[in-house]
């Protein structure tokens, strides 16, 4: 049988890209918190955020076919039950923060940390976004899973966090050897994401054994009847079998 994939490799890089950034600006975040030293670094976070979403986004309208020839289809927001309409509204919020905290930076003025948490919780709502959106599709049980929207937003974070301290390196060696509560972190994520992935393989395949035993318990209580059936219809065909079944009707 020949495996079509939902989505095609664009979508793959899009929910990346937004996890990225969403983990970028909640490490800024932190540093603005534990680290208000890090300035540098900080302004680096702000920068990688908003154009890794934007790219992704853009990627998003190219995978979308008709969305270069018709964007304002994605602010036509309707269903507000759907996943797709709240990731769009989470998305647009996010960039907007994101490029004011950016422009901020680039006036040299300082971002309010009100904004800095608004910034990082909305982050945080994009990464959750991004593993809520693979759960829509129910005939995948390793994607409709409780687990994976935990599971994105820790590998969210933890891209967001090497991201920042991959350029830190490189920009401000200074400041990345000083913010060691964040490498700290940094090394503890994917202990975590491991963990997650273990338990949505285990639960995925858990739910596949339930699944198989209680296609075994139906079938079987489907055949087992339709076999005596068929085999009292056999004995009834022979001679033998219709004087036994008749006298058997005074019993009954």
């Amino acid at each position: 049988m020949e495996y079509t994939p939902i989505w095609s490799g664009i979508i793959a890089c899009y929910l990346f890209l937004g996890g990225l950034g969403g983990g970028a600006f909640a490490t800024s975040a932190f540093l603005a918190w534990r680290h208000p030293e890090a300035v540098t670094m900080r302004k680096l976070g702000h920068w990688i955020a908003p154009i890794v979403v934007i790219v992704g986004l853009v990627l998003l309208m190219f995978d979308a076919k008709a969305g270069l020839h018709n964007p304002l289809r994605f602010a036509l927001l309707t269903n507000f039950g759907s996943v797709m309409t709240w990731g769009v509204v989470i998305l647009a919020a996010f960039v907007i923060v994101a490029l004011v905290a950016l422009i901020m930076d680039l006036k040299k003025r300082r971002v309010p940390m009100a904004l800095e948490i608004v910034g990082a919780v909305l982050g945080i709502c994009v990464a959750i976004y991004t593993g809520c959106l693979l759960g829509v599709c129910k005939t995948f049980p390793l994607w409709n899973n409780a687990l994976l929207p935990v599971l994105f937003l820790v590998s969210a974070v933890s891209t967001g966090m090497a991201a920042v301290l991959l350029a830190g390196v490189f920009k401000c060696p200074e400041e990345f050897n000083r913010v060691g509560v964040l490498k700290k972190f940094h090394f503890c994520f994917p202990c975590i994401e491991m963990l997650l992935v273990a338990a949505l393989l285990a639960g995925a395949m858990s739910l596949c054994v339930a699944v198989t035993e209680v296609t075994t318990v139906i079938s079987n209580i489907i055949h087992k009847p339709l076999s005596v059936f068929g085999l009292a219809l056999q004995r009834v065909s022979d001679n033998r079998g219709v004087r036994t079944f008749l006298a058997g009707i005074p019993l009954l």
